[in-house]
């Protein structure tokens, strides 16, 4: 057996000396929103739904690659034609973003700026990358490319976009995984001027990205770039009187002089031509010869008839996102997007389906958008999948496309794994693992646990404490349960509530909770507080260092008023936890509308998957925000519409509000 050149590092064996593999744990996708989507495309896919012939929708993905790979190989397992990443190739990288106060008094176009630094669960994903320094990158990385290779497609290629830091440890392992056979080429992106001063090093200017196939039948669409302005001077010099093309000169004499049929007379010169007679006289009809000053006949080669230049793999003619750019989103990692544009049409074909994990600001999906492929683009951070979002909503003419998480099934597969093993048949089991589960949320939150009751299961500082399930939404039907509950417990017990509050934790909450669930609350003279359970406590250092936190739910309020089967609703107020919001920030917000940077309706919702059917949001050019939304019902009749704000951090808020026309 030869022996074979490998790059080891700590973890990539176990201890039973076999290699440790990636998380092969597929969990279904949940859509959360549909965006763009008509009326009509959206009855006729409900029927399809039934019929089991959903059409194509691009997707959004909002988790972890470490269980949106996996849970993508079931259905695209050697489907996917061109893969594009952007990984983090710098320990100092993290999930940290810039958001900003619009309309903030004394501040520019942009409004008041801040550092949101990143949520626990983000952390979490950079302490996997970084926390054991190069060792557990490379693993990491080598899980990733691995699960990317099987969903490859057998003439699809990867482009893998890093730079000096990590770059030449990634090539061994692409080597691995993709074979050095198929290791096509190193990309050199210039892109910027020289960072840092020349008087210890040289400055760094470039990218590196690794170019490489699954396959040697791989897509390859040959590009070019516009020839060079002094090469073009040099060669193309004449320039047409009538139309202003420029052309340089072609030789028209043949170089074999054995050829009697192209032998003849032209315009006073006998040579041996290239083109027959035929050929020549349509041509010179044409006007695409030029004569010298003796006569002699060339080609003329005009240069907007030219391909260009073979681009090679220094791309120096790709600049980086000037500041004043209109594609610029503020993202600190944003690829310019004729980057992307080179790299898709290059080695893709219309129709072809990509994937962008790392999608960051949606560069990816916006230009494969533009360019007809198919796409899933996915993203742990939550603001990232906003800003994509928002950017593919400006594409002109954007297909409609699904917002999707793992939501429960990703819940669950913690909660087996965390609390498996504390029964010992199946039954007592799941029984356990829920008490399990149900005391360790308490404890996180503070609270002590009640027994004796199904829907209360803790008290902490005299109101007692509801902790929702990993499987399903908070709803009504769980808040009427719990009022039932609260009545039977008022003073019957240790430990028994001193006040009528309840608090209500929960990992996701029902469309119509904060409205038909507070009611029901105030008419058994409840005060409940709802919050959200973080998914920070998934992610063990943060339990351990105690930095899990509860925030309440905002609060959106909305206005409606009807005119015949016209209804307009507008914003009336919103208010949000101040979560990482910092004081002076908080004290710039003048006026609740400042915290919102995007909404929008659902004007027929069904009980299904929001479905984005009018939406606003600020850009920097139209910072401003509409309040209001009108919509025109085809039919009298009763509607449940829901209202979806998205804040300036990136967190969501709905709301559900009933509306009747005539």
């Amino acid at each position: 057996m030869p022996v074979r050149t490998e790059l080891i590092w700590d973890g990539k064996y176990g201890a039973d000396g076999k290699r440790v593999s990636p998380l092969r744990v597929a969990l279904p996708f949940q859509t959360v929103e549909t965006v763009n989507e008509s009326a009509q495309e959206r009855d006729r896919n409900l029927f399809q739904f039934a019929a089991q012939q959903q059409p194509w929708r691009n997707r959004l993905v909002w988790g972890d690659k470490k269980y949106v790979l996996p849970s993508l190989l079931p259905e695209f397992a050697g489907k996917v034609n061109l893969i594009y990443i952007d990984p983090p190739f710098d320990t100092g990288a993290d999930f940290s973003f810039t958001a900003a106060v619009p309309d903030a008094d004394d501040e520019d176009e942009s409004g008041l700026a801040f550092t949101k630094q990143p949520s626990l669960i983000e952390q979490k994903a950079y302490r996997d990358t970084w926390g054991r320094g190069l060792d557990s990158y490379l693993q990491w990385f080598y899980e990733a490319v691995v699960l990317l290779h099987e969903l490859l497609a057998e003439d699809g290629s990867i482009y893998v976009h890093l730079d000096w830091h990590v770059g030449h440890y990634a090539k061994v392992v692409l080597d691995e995984v993709f074979g050095m056979e198929h290791f096509l080429a190193e990309i050199i992106w210039k892109r910027t001027n020289a960072k840092g001063l020349a008087f210890t090093a040289y400055p760094t200017n470039h990218d590196v990205i690794l170019y490489y196939a699954k396959s040697a039948r791989y897509t390859w669409n040959r590009a070019f770039r516009e020839h060079d302005p002094e090469y073009v001077k040099a060669f193309y010099k004449y320039v047409d009187p009538e139309t202003g093309r420029r052309y340089r000169l072609s030789d028209l004499t043949n170089p074999n002089p054995d050829r009697p049929n192209l032998t003849y007379e032209w315009k006073g010169h006998k040579r041996v031509w290239r083109w027959t007679r035929d050929r020549m006289e349509e041509a010179d009809r044409k006007g695409l010869i030029h004569y010298s000053s003796t006569g002699l006949a060339s080609q003329k080669r005009y240069l907007d008839e030219m391909e260009g230049t073979p681009i090679d793999s220094l791309w120096d003619d790709v600049k980086p996102i000037q500041a004043q750019a209109l594609e610029r989103l503020g993202y600190p990692t944003q690829k310019p997007e004729c980057l992307l544009d080179r790299i898709i049409n290059t080695s893709s074909n219309e129709g072809d389906l990509l994937l962008d994990c790392f999608c960051g600001s949606g560069t990816t999906a916006a230009v494969a958008e533009k360019l007809n492929r198919r796409w899933i683009a996915c993203d742990l951070g939550r603001f990232a999948i906003h800003t994509t979002r928002k950017r593919l909503l400006r594409v002109s003419g954007v297909k409609p496309f699904v917002v999707q998480n793992l939501g429960k099934y990703e819940r669950q597969l913690w909660q087996t794994g965390e609390f498996a093993g504390t029964g010992p048949d199946g039954s007592q089991k799941a029984a356990a693992v829920q008490r399990a589960y149900v005391e360790f949320i308490l404890k996180l939150y503070g609270a002590t646990p009640l027994n004796g009751y199904t829907w209360l299961h803790g008290t902490k500082g005299g109101r007692l404490v509801h902790v929702g399930s990993v499987e399903a939404p908070v709803s009504v039907g769980d808040v009427k349960n719990i009022a039932a509950e609260f009545k039977k417990a008022i003073g019957t017990s240790v430990g028994a509530p001193t006040t009528n509050g309840v608090d209500l934790l929960g990992w996701d909450f029902a469309f119509e909770l904060n409205e038909v669930a507070r009611q029901e609350a105030a008419d058994a003279n409840i005060r409940m507080n709802f919050k959200r359970i973080p998914r920070d406590v998934m992610d063990k250092r943060a339990v351990e260092q105690g930095d899990v936190k509860f925030f309440e739910l905002a609060a959106l309020g909305v206005g409606v008023k009807t005119k015949g089967r016209e209804a307009t609703l507008t914003l009336a107020d919103f208010v949000i936890p101040p979560d990482d919001v910092p004081e002076e920030v908080r004290q710039a917000v003048k006026h609740w509308s400042q915290w919102i940077d995007y909404w929008a309706v659902d004007w027929d919702n069904k009980g299904d998957a929001f479905h984005n059917q009018w939406q606003a949001f600020r850009t920097r050019k139209e910072p401003k925000l509409p309040l209001s939304a009108a919509h025109t019902y085809a039919e009298p009749g009763e509607y449940r519409v829901v209202v979806k704000v998205i804040d300036i951090l990136g967190n969501d808020t709905t709301k559900t509000v009933k509306v009747k026309v005539k």
